[in-house]
C-alpha cells in the first residue's frame, strides 16, 4: 500500500493569532494530544525572537513538558538564524531544524531581515550545526509558486535553487505556497520534473489554500510524486500576506479524507485524530 507522510503544524497556527498569548499549558495538552495521533512529523514550535513571534517565546519550556514516551512522531522546530540554530540543536528531543529559505528578495527580507544571498550563508552555517548536533535540516522554499511583490518568478527560478540547495546537501526540501498563489498545472509541473531530478532529497509539499481549491492541489502533488504533506487541523494559520482572508494552511482533515479516498497510508489513529481535532477547537 502506498504510503504518505503528515506533517502536523500547530506552530503554524498557532503563530500569527496576536490578539491573545495561548496559555503553555493550552499548547502542551494539544501538542500531546497530537503526539497521540500517529502523525510522521510535528512542526511543534520555533526558536526566533520574541520580538518577531511573541506567541512562540515558550517553546523551550513547552518542550519541556511534552510526553515523548509513547510517540512515534519526530519533531520539528523552525529557525530563522543561527542563533536559533544553536539554541535549538541543544535540545536533544528536536529532530528537525526547519528553515524557511524564501526565492522572493523582498519576502526574505521581511521574514528574516537577510538578503537571499545572507541567507545562502546562514542555511550553510545551519546545516553544519544540524549534522554536529544529529539533526536534519528541512529547508522550505518559501514563496515557491510566485509572490505578491513583482520578484522574478518562473518554474526555472525554483529548479535552480532547488539544484543549489542540493549541492549544499539540503535532503528534505518542502515547496511553500506561501500565499496560496499556486495552480494544479504548476504544481504539477514542479513536482514532476523535480523529483524524478533529485532522487536524494524528499519533497513536500506545504501547500495554503482557499477552503475550495484544496482538493486539486493535493491531488496535483500527490499524482506527481509527492508523498510528504504539511496541514493544520482546521486550516488555521497561513500567511498574513496572501491577498485572499480565505487563504489558510492545508486542512489535515481534508488531506486524510483524500488519502482514505486514494486509499493510500497514512500512520494516523482516526479515535486520536478526532480527539486531537476537539482539543483545536479549545485552543483556537
Amino acid at each position: 500500500m502506498k504510503k504518505v507522510k503528515i506533517i502536523e503544524c500547530p506552530r503554524d497556527a498557532m503563530q500569527g493569532i496576536k490578539s491573545h498569548f495561548i496559555a503553555t499549558e493550552d499548547k502542551v495538552n494539544y501538542i500531546n494530544a497530537l503526539l497521540r495521533v500517529g502523525f510522521d512529523t510535528i512542526d511543534f514550535g520555533s526558536f526566533v525572537s520574541p520580538k518577531a513571534i511573541p506567541q512562540m517565546r515558550d517553546t523551550a519550556e513547552v518542550l519541556s513538558q511534552l510526553d515523548l514516551s509513547s510517540t512515534s512522531s519526530k519533531l520539528l522546530a523552525i529557525i530563522a538564524n543561527v542563533r536559533g540554530a544553536k539554541t535549538a540543536s541543544e535540545f536533544k528531543e528536536i529532530d528537525y531544524l526547519g528553515y524557511p529559505f524564501s526565492i522572493s528578495e523582498n519576502f526574505q527580507m521581511r521574514n528574516t531581515h537577510k538578503t537571499i544571498a545572507e541567507s545562502i550563508a546562514t542555511l550553510e552555517e545551519i546545516l553544519n550545526i544540524a549534522s554536529a548536533s544529529n539533526k536534519e535540516v528541512v529547508a522550505y522554499l518559501s514563496m515557491g509558486f510566485g509572490n505578491p511583490y513583482g520578484d522574478p518568478w518562473n518554474v526555472d527560478i525554483v529548479g535552480d535553487w532547488t539544484e543549489k540547495l542540493s549541492k549544499m546537501g539540503v535532503k528534505i526540501l518542502s515547496l511553500s505556497d506561501t500565499i496560496g498563489s499556486s495552480s494544479p498545472e504548476v504544481i504539477d509541473y514542479l513536482f514532476s520534473n523535480l523529483i524524478p531530478k533529485y532522487p536524494a532529497i524528499e519533497f513536500g509539499a506545504h501547500l495554503h489554500t482557499t477552503p475550495s481549491s484544496w482538493k486539486e492541489k493535493v491531488s496535483a502533488a500527490h499524482n506527481a510524486g509527492c508523498n510528504r504533506f504539511d496541514g493544520a487541523m482546521m486550516g488555521y494559520g497561513g500567511c498574513p500576506m496572501a491577498k485572499d482572508e480565505l487563504t489558510g494552511n492545508m486542512p489535515t482533515e481534508k488531506l486524510l479524507s483524500y488519502f482514505t479516498s486514494q486509499k493510500v497510508e497514512t500512520g494516523i489513529k482516526p479515535m486520536s485524530f478526532e480527539s486531537a481535532y476537539n482539543s483545536a477547537l479549545k485552543v483556537f
